[in-house]
């Protein structure tokens, strides 16, 4: 395969050297054809993850103190996706800590005594999901439900979106991890929903792609300023924000069909998936991701955008659409691109390959690209970006069929109203499924890692067992 460089103007910049030098740099570890194949390492990997949640992570993580929670998250993660798992007594540990950072007020923190913050609160709760239980010490029944919804709806802004702490910003991030705790808990209602979906939309960016906020109308002097009106994104199109922002409209389309149609909130999804399409980079990259126009490929963004497939499948997108991943007008044989990809909207085996030959460190974790280091949040994403390449991950309506037809009624449902409502995000969440037959792997299946969640981004076992609990099912 013959990597093309980039073109470039007669202009030089710090962006253009830096592309050309990411290229060329990952030209020189590519593997030739008389090099062994790259393998992952998933026992280097391992020894990575468990020295980090044995010993303690480096001295440098002293600056992710607010962020505890979510160093426990990635690493918990990350172990299961490579299919390790950990003993009872190491769980202990894991949800001890974890309820130490519950807020007398609601939700959790950072660390013991930090203030409720929604994105540490969906690392604790997906760590409880990880590691927890129903019964006395397992965590699931030490979570104060009724706080974390007062508290929820005590960051409600009125134009739909949330802050993400008290006195804080708005940040569609927040949103998503508002919405996912919500699902996983049974905490979802109409009253905390409600205008959630078009905020979403108002996020959406000529591109494509979603940016983290958009101008609040209710700041308006002009008390006739409707919420429904045109507002501004706040920001670029970015992967992370893509991811949430996308990941949060799949979670409230399902509520979206009992709005009048005229005031329905929608998305361009052609757009969206056309931005998600073009972050994926050329033969010369390595088939990576990057996270904006015109940056750098980086491994978490395997996940960020990566999986963002999966989710636009959700949406009915590119079911049996082939889609060439980098089209170059210069490119004259077909022989110069990958030359196995499926269907998928995204090159597979190129963004596998990525993971495998650029990602993995030596000495175990995975990084963003080298020569940078290995930490856990790269070893998450990077590794569930990999899920996302070698499985297709898809909601089933015969899954979706056999739970309606199993649901029973919860009996702390004080309506029923209230019980559709769960019923339909039970459903909705519980209805993800792996398609038989799907899964392609680069090098062999000895690679395998297990199947991630599209939404939650928790192996399908962890979601059922969580949600199982807390809806009162199966």
């Amino acid at each position: 395969m013959v990597n093309t460089a980039t073109r470039i103007d007669s202009y030089p910049s710090t962006t253009t050297n830096e592309q050309l030098g990411t290229e060329e740099q990952l030209t020189q570890i590519r593997p030739t054809a008389d090099d062994p194949p790259p393998r992952l390492q998933k026992n280097a990997h391992l020894n990575f993850l468990v020295r980090n949640l044995m010993q303690g992570f480096p001295a440098r993580f002293v600056s992710l103190d607010a962020s505890q929670p979510w160093l426990a998250y990635w690493s918990l993660q990350s172990c299961y996706t490579l299919g390790a798992s950990l003993d009872p007594n190491n769980k202990q540990r894991c949800i001890d800590t974890i309820m130490a950072f519950q807020s007398p007020d609601g939700g959790f923190g950072g660390g013991p005594g930090q203030t409720p913050h929604l994105l540490a609160n969906y690392a604790a709760v997906c760590t409880l999901a990880i590691v927890g239980r129903p019964g006395p010490g397992g965590g699931w029944d030490q979570i104060d439900r009724k706080k974390m919804y007062n508290w929820f709806l005590s960051l409600k802004q009125p134009d739909g979106s949330f802050l993400v702490s008290q006195d804080s910003e708005v940040d569609v991030r927040g949103i998503y991890c508002l919405l996912c705790a919500a699902a996983l808990l049974n905490l979802t209602t109409p009253e905390l929903i409600a205008g959630t979906a078009a905020f979403i939309a108002s996020l959406q960016t000529y591109e494509g792609g979603f940016a983290c906020a958009s101008h609040p109308y209710y700041f308006s002097k002009s008390s006739s300023f409707p919420p429904e009106a045109a507002r501004p994104p706040l920001g670029e199109a970015h992967g992370g924000y893509t991811f949430c922002a996308l990941a949060s409209w799949v979670m409230l389309l399902p509520f979206l069909s009992h709005e009048p149609s005229g005031s329905r909130p929608s998305i361009d999804v052609k757009r969206l998936t056309r931005w998600c399409v073009q972050m994926q980079g050329s033969p010369a990259e390595v088939g990576g991701f990057r996270g904006r126009t015109n940056k750098l490929v980086d491994a978490c963004y395997a996940w960020w955008v990566g999986g963002c497939f999966a989710l636009l499948r959700g949406l009915g997108v590119g079911l049996s659409l082939p889609v060439p991943v980098h089209t170059d007008t210069d490119v004259p044989d077909e022989e110069e691109q990958w030359t196995d990809a499926d269907d998928s909207l995204f090159n597979r085996l190129g963004l596998q390959e990525y993971i495998l030959v650029a990602a993995q460190h030596p000495q175990g974790g995975l990084r963003d690209k080298p020569p940078k280091t290995a930490d856990a949040y790269h070893t998450l994403y990077a590794l569930s970006g990999l899920s996302s390449a070698q499985h297709r991950v898809s909601q089933s309506q015969e899954v979706k069929a056999k739970l309606r037809s199993e649901w029973r009624p919860i009996k702390a449902s004080p309506t029923p109203e209230s019980d559709t409502i769960s019923q339909t995000v039970f459903t909705e969440s519980r209805s993800w499924k792996e398609e038989e037959g799907s899964s392609e792997y680069l090098q062999g299946a000895a690679d395998r890692v297990n199947a991630a969640h599209p939404v939650f981004n928790l192996t399908m076992t962890h979601v059922k067992d969580i949600m199982n609990h807390f809806y009162e099912q199966g």
